[in-house]
């Protein structure tokens, strides 16, 4: 698949190798454990990614956090940034300053 954030992706292999880090609280989301795609068109529509309950994981697992396509931001070699969250708020513009 090729896409403007990421280049071009061969396998759901490679997106595994890579942690989820929600640009919202800066929070480790985890490892990419599957994928959601269109089976008419073939585009993926999201990203899959288990999540733990309890401290440090132990004591058992909620729901898997469904990741929109759109809410990834940038796929790196071994980091995947999302906004990820209904209350995530929309970057800050950058500030110009004039000299």
């Amino acid at each position: 698949m090729t896409d403007d954030r990421c280049g071009q992706i061969g396998t759901l292999g490679e997106l595994r190798c890579r942690e989820v880090i929600n640009l919202c609280d800066g929070a480790r989301m985890g490892f990419v454990n599957d994928i959601q795609f269109d089976f008419v068109t073939g585009q993926v529509t999201a990203l899959i990614v288990p999540e733990t309950g309890g401290v440090l994981g132990l004591l058992g697992r909620s729901e898997d956090a469904v990741i929109p396509w759109d809410a990834v931001e940038k796929i790196g070699e071994d980091i995947i940034f999302v906004r990820y969250a209904a209350s995530c708020p929309s970057p800050r513009p950058k500030k110009r300053f004039s000299s």
